[in-house]
């Protein structure tokens, strides 16, 4: 596994401020917040910023994320599109290799909207696959439909394409109606990003994206999880995200060399280095 901190976690600062944060701070791997980078790219060409990432020895894991895809129709679907293809124009330049997709059900669906859904899954993975990206349909426990990994799972099998897989966000994993079985389906083929954190002292219901703690810090049982993806072979990234106000005003070397810290930490004890190579454990 690869350790990864996402922009999240440094939200009000600039794309080049969290690369030079990144590096102070010794984090070698970044999950992109697109809109920060698209602002950067506005000023500065791809290759200065290849550069930059370079300097920093810096290097972009994922991005975060594209929403309005799967439901949308019309003109809108076409505005979706369009920025979509922008979007992945940037990770081929600057080798992101996997995009987040957000299901983002607003309503109940029917059928037909699931069907639909499906059949926009399958396009936006052909449309990726041309520039050499994979895709990572992140559920949500707070929408109201694809609100568990298992419905995330199912939806990606109905989908002929070999380049979408699931992002598994630990969090909504745990507020919401997932199940420890659903963990069983998860494989090394399936599973294409995780994100990672923790929650202290809130009850499920209750808990919103600020409560987010640093792994090894909370409640949340990280050991059962980090195990499976141990057991599956996954080497792909594993992002700590923190979208918590409180991380926003801490300097931002700091709060990367902390957080950077707890996620090497809770990975080894799961099993092993590559201490960003293997699960760990914290309970």
């Amino acid at each position: 596994m690869q350790c990864c901190i996402s922009e999240a976690t440094t939200l009000p600062r600039s794309f080049a401020e969290d690369v030079a944060a990144f590096g102070d701070a010794g984090a070698t791997a970044m999950e992109v917040w697109l809109t920060k980078l698209e602002q950067h790219l506005e000023n500065r060409s791809a290759a200065d910023t290849r550069k930059l990432l370079s300097e920093r020895n810096v290097r972009l894991i994922a991005a975060a994320y594209q929403g309005g895809l799967l439901l949308s129709q019309g003109e809108q679907r076409k505005a979706h599109y369009d920025h979509f293809r922008r979007r992945l124009d940037i990770c081929q330049e600057l080798d992101i290799p996997v995009l987040i997709l957000l299901a983002d059900f607003v309503q109940r669906p029917d059928a037909t909207s699931i069907e639909r859904a499906v059949v926009s899954l399958t396009q936006a993975a052909q449309w990726a696959a041309g520039f050499n990206v994979k895709i990572a349909l992140e559920f949500r426990a707070t929408d109201s439909f694809c609100t568990s990994l298992d419905t995330a799972l199912t939806l990606i099998s109905h989908c002929p394409e070999p380049n979408v897989g699931v992002c598994l966000d630990v969090f909504h994993y745990w507020k919401g109606p997932s199940k420890p079985e659903d963990l069983d389906r998860l494989t090394n083929q399936n599973l294409a990003h995780v994100q990672l954190c923790d929650v202290a002292g809130v009850l499920r219901e209750l808990a919103t994206d600020a409560d987010r703690v640093f792994p090894g810090e909370g409640d949340i049982r990280l050991a059962p999880i980090l195990n499976r993806l141990h057991q599956i072979g996954y080497t792909g990234a594993v992002s700590l995200e923190l979208m918590n106000p409180v991380f926003w005003k801490m300097k931002a070397p700091q709060v990367l060399e902390l957080g950077w810290k707890a996620l090497r930490e809770v990975i080894t004890r799961s099993g092993g280095d590559n201490a960003a190579s293997r699960p760990e454990s914290n309970r």
